[in-house]
């Protein structure tokens, strides 16, 4: 998934998104509530009506699943007939979760993962019931070459990086595991390994069973400025252009696809698709055309319509040469057509025909009507007419959707169903309603339209993960909600499988688990505790734990000890006095110790230029593997934070070596983007056990970032200036305000220089560490620039900088009040 992201007030930008993720041995916090609520999730429009939030009371939120243990790196879901869970990782491992919270490994896939490779979206069969038929869009390995494609070269050097992703069938046993040898390969779609980005891969159902699965344009969108990649120079890797794939009506990338798949595993293309079969030039399968990375999609089943969270490219501003800025889009698709991408985007805005091989800027695209001429197009050169997007945004544009980043999730349609006896579905008022998540936001909303998709209300709904991934409502008229946690390309003690049920009935205790010590030799004694336990009644609580080797307690925070080897699952049931229950679990691994890995280079916090060779170092140690740690397994990956996702670059081998970064961060220049080191390790295993893999990450940061990417702030506000660096600065100053970055080490920082400007009373520009009244580094005098738009560079020498990492604030002083200036970006020089 690769986010179009903008600025935020509060965000986390280029903060440290620490994770010591130990696979099945991470302590799990898995709630259980046998009393339901329901969450919605809404996506706002510009105009529409506020209506009243939603009363926190009137819903919970139950865990079922939570950590890498339980989730692993989060992707997709589909709730069973029985209220089961299917949940897919990227790693290619299948899990089941039992309406009560229990969770287990299904079935394991072997996949190609190379930057967002892997296994992604699941799908049900609607005869389920009968058949047992589930479907996975997953990258088989092939024998796809290890490590980066080639950017440059002839046709035989990218030959060896063409693959598939694939969509087959697969039959899931009575059992809940998965029959890998059923598998029915039903459609391949065509893959440019060994280069970022937009896998696409959901999948659902029509009334009528035709199957849907939308595909991202494969396309690396890094070195087009933010702009629309179509790089068409003969030795360039095709996959810099997207008309060879979106834009194309002969392929099946950019896509959204629609099938009817046989009981033998072969397929026919239903009547009404964007091209009749045998239309020269076209793939019939294909019913909607002109995508970016069509992420996360659902089917109205009673209407026939199509909610899409589309991403989109990552211009800071519009530039004239070049197209529109930024933005990204939830689709409301009646029919089939084509809806723009690469030459239009939003409300139809179009982007310029470049010449990347000149740097010059041609005619702006007809949106009306498109025409492809790019070398790499194998389709038709007439598309049909792009079609306008139902809700574009970008930033604060949509009031009701906040501001920060810009990473739409579409999600289900709620049909509430009167006969249904469940004290868990949602209301009858929100019949009808489009729940729309936002993985960067961390929101869910609903959205009320009129037949016509006319936008009516937008409503909140209580959501208190993090990052929304997926979103299904189950046959009990519940949202279940797939968490991908907080961490950079892997599951993290946040990652979690929630279910939202209306509780208007009462509330269930919301249980928490937590354990001192989650892996070791036996006789390995465990600390447990039932803190953060909670029950929104009040209603007193009673405690039971379950140890998984027979052994129990009544107390609230026993202690345990296992003495044989085995991986347990430890659970505490906590009953509030009208007897409603709520659970949480912990794993538990004895007879082999999770590794411990120490990212000890990079810091975490420190300054880099694009470009550079950074050296890393990483320590590990393991109990069983033994003092002599084969550094041959120990991988290091470079990935592209930006704003709260990430995109793998490049990894190496070892426990020290170096990492080469891009000489531009492959974004547009001011786009918030920064450095994560991850390392990790997987053990040999041990006694009878599974290995255990361990994960450290660090951040580094760029020495030139905008002022408006902090990550937090007092008094200040950002403001849209078109002669700013990123159309934005950071406002509204008054002496004392400030604005802080984490995190850092500036120990070798020498100067910063601010890009200002003021048409007020000016003032000074403080550069401290660790708080708004920390120690000052460096200070600078801030001119009366003579306006708002008129700027001019100031540049404060530092010194005295601690040696770690810290937390930087630039604080502002001025002795006349209010609008004292402003602050574009700034720039470290180091030495």
């Amino acid at each position: 998934m690769h986010a179009k992201h903008g600025t935020t007030r509060t965000g986390r930008i280029g903060s440290r998104r620490r994770h010591l993720g130990v696979r099945r041995a991470l302590a799990l916090f898995t709630g259980v509530l046998l009393a339901g609520a329901s969450l919605t999730l809404v996506a706002p429009q510009a105009g529409a009506a506020v209506a009243e939030p939603t009363a926190a009371e009137d819903f919970q939120q139950v865990t079922l699943a939570k950590g890498e243990p339980e989730v692993g790196e989060p992707m997709s879901l589909a709730v069973l007939p029985d209220r089961s869970v299917l949940h897919t990782s990227r790693d290619g491992e299948l899990r089941i979760t039992d309406a009560a919270g229990n969770t287990r490994l299904a079935g394991k896939l072997d996949v190609y993962s190379h930057d967002e490779e892997g296994l992604q979206g699941i799908g049900v069969d609607p005869q389920f019931s009968s058949n047992r038929f589930i479907y996975l869009y997953y990258a088989p390995p092939l024998n796809t070459p290890a490590g980066d494609a080639p950017e440059t070269g002839t046709a035989a050097d990218f030959a060896p990086f063409d693959g598939v992703n694939r969509l087959s069938r697969f039959v899931l046993n009575a059992d809940g595991t998965l029959d890998n040898a059923s598998e029915k390969k039903i459609l391949d779609v065509p893959a440019s390994r060994g280069l970022c980005c937009h896998v696409g891969g959901d999948i659902d159902f029509d009334a009528a069973g035709n199957l849907y699965l939308s595909t991202g344009d494969d396309t690396n969108p890094f070195q087009s400025d933010g702009f629309t990649p179509i790089d068409e120079r003969a030795n360039r890797n095709p996959a810099f252009d997207a008309q060879r794939s979106s834009g194309n009506t002969n392929d099946l990338r950019g896509k959204i696809l629609r099938v009817k798949v046989n009981a033998d595993g072969s397929y026919t293309v239903p009547d009404g698709n964007l091209f009749a079969p045998g239309t020269e030039k076209t793939r019939p399968e294909i019913y909607a055309m002109g995508f970016r990375n069509p992420f996360r999609f659902s089917v109205d089943k009673a209407t026939g319509i199509l909610y899409i969270g589309e991403y989109g490219p990552d211009a800071g501003a519009a530039d004239p040469a070049r197209g529109p800025g930024g933005q990204v889009e939830f689709a409301r698709v009646t029919g089939p057509g084509n809806y723009g991408w690469p030459y239009c985007t939003g409300a139809n805005d179009p982007y310029v025909d470049y010449d990347f091989a000149t740097g010059t800027s041609g005619a702006a695209f007809d949106c009306a009507a498109p025409k492809n001429t790019s070398p790499n197009n194998t389709g038709l050169t007439d598309l049909p007419p792009a079609q306008a997007a139902w809700i574009p945004y970008d930033g604060a544009s949509v009031p009701e959707f906040g501001d920060g980043s810009e990473s739409p999730m579409g999600g289900p349609v709620y049909h509430y169903e009167p006969a249904l006896d469940s004290p868990v579905k949602f209301p009858e008022a929100y019949d009808g309603d489009f729940f729309a998540g936002e993985f960067g936001r961390r929101w869910i909303k609903r959205i009320s339209s009129d037949a016509d998709g006319t936008v009516q209300s937008i409503n909140d709904i209580p959501w208190t993960g993090t990052q929304v991934m997926d979103m299904a409502f189950g046959p009990d008229g519940a949202l279940y909600v797939l968490d991908y946690g907080v961490s950079w390309f892997g599951g993290d003690e946040h990652s979690a499988l929630y279910r939202i049920e209306n509780a208007t009935d009462g509330h269930s205790p919301v249980a928490q688990a937590a354990a001192d010590v989650t892996s070791g030799q036996a006789p390995l004694k465990v600390r447990f505790s039932s803190a953060g336990t909670t029950d929104q009644d009040g209603d007193a609580l009673t405690y039971s734990w379950d140890f998984g080797d027979g052994g129990t307690s009544t107390s609230a925070n026993p202690s345990h000890t296992y003495r044989k080897n085995g991986t347990y699952t430890a659970t505490v049931t906590a009953k509030d006095t009208t007897g409603r229950t709520g659970s949480a679990s912990v794993q538990v691994v004895v007879g082999n110790t999770a590794p411990k890995v120490v990212l000890q280079l990079p810091q975490d916090g420190q300054l880099f230029a694009f470009g550079d060779a950074i050296p890393f170092k990483v320590k590990v140690t393991d109990r069983e593997d033994g003092r002599s740690i084969d550094c041959s397994k120990v991988e290091v990956t470079f990935i592209l934070g930006h704003d709260s996702h990430g995109h793998p670059q490049t990894s190496a081998k070892g426990c020290s070596g170096t990492i080469q970064t891009s000489a531009d961060g492959g974004h547009d220049p001011n786009a918030n983007i920064f450095g994560v080191f991850d390392a990790q390790y997987t053990d040999l295993g041990g006694g009878g056990q599974a290995p255990l893999t361990t994960h450290d990450q660090n951040v580094v940061q760029p020495t030139h970032r905008q002022a408006e990417h902090f990550n937090n702030s007092s008094g200040t506000a950002v403001s849209s200036r078109e002669s700013a660096n990123g159309a934005k600065t950071v406002g509204d100053i008054d002496n004392r305000d400030w604005i802080a970055f984490t995190p850092y080490v500036l120990s070798n920082a020498k100067s910063l220089t601010a890009r200002v400007a003021s048409a007020g009373a000016g003032g000074k520009l403080e550069i401290r560490a660790g708080s708004p009244t920390g120690k000052v580094l460096g200070r600078t005098t801030v001119p009366t620039t003579g306006g708002w738009d008129t700027y001019q560079n100031v540049t404060a020498t530092l010194s005295h900088a601690p040696q770690g990492t810290t937390t930087l604030y630039l604080v502002f002083k001025g002795a006349a009040s209010g609008d004292l200036y402003e602050v574009d970006d700034f720039t470290f020089t180091t030495g």
